[in-house]
């Protein structure tokens, strides 16, 4: 299992004092929605120069126009872009189709996705990646329950998971055996994020 260090609702000079805290702790660094619609892909240029070995994820929540936003990113540096799972097939294949060409790949954000249906679909159209996700609304309810691991289940995707995961719930996480978990607030917001990082990845190994 890889640990993949989301960064959003932050600051550029947050965002680089974070990482820099947290390099040899995590597997991935996801550039975040809001940091991205803040800093634009320059913050993903600077995150590939900065740190060349890491998987670089630029958090697009893509929903129309994939190839083209697809292209931005992977021009930009980053390894993985994400699009929505609520998407037109043809978004979806687009974004699929610029991956390939760049060698990249694109992980479909389940947001908002109840029925398994649209999963075969996926399947069905060569998606291989995709992300539990709850939302930072929908945290309100509560947190990411493993109950939506249902949701993929017999499915043969690669799978990451997100929304709001912190150290209480972390290891319920890991049970289920993802492929790579997302945590964002629980280390960028903690008063000692390299300290929250390690209590993470400790409990990977």
């Amino acid at each position: 299992m890889k640990l993949q260090l989301a960064l959003d609702r932050l600051t550029r000079d947050e965002c680089l004092q974070i990482v820099s805290e947290t390099e040899k702790l995590i597997d991935l660094i996801e550039v975040g929605t809001g940091v991205i619609k803040e800093y634009g892909m320059a913050i993903v240029r600077q995150m590939r120069d900065l740190y060349p070995d890491k998987i670089i994820v630029a958090d697009m929540k893509t929903c129309d126009a994939g190839g083209h936003e697809a292209k931005q990113a992977f021009e930009a540096g980053a390894d993985i872009v994400t699009v929505m799972a609520f998407s037109s097939d043809l978004t979806i294949k687009e974004t699929l189709k610029v991956a390939a060409e760049y060698g990249k790949q694109v992980m479909v954000d389940l947001l908002e996705v109840i029925s398994r249906d649209r999963l075969a679909e996926l399947q069905n159209i060569s998606v291989n990646l995709v992300s539990l996700h709850v939302g930072i609304d929908k945290q309100q309810e509560g947190n990411f329950n493993t109950d939506l691991f249902n949701l993929v289940k017999g499915f043969d995707f690669e799978v990451s998971v997100a929304g709001g995961i912190n150290l209480d719930t972390f290891i319920d996480i890991v049970q289920e055996k993802p492929d790579t978990i997302i945590v964002g607030s629980a280390i960028t917001k903690a008063e000692n994020p390299k300290e929250a990082a390690t209590k993470m990845k400790n409990m990977l190994s």
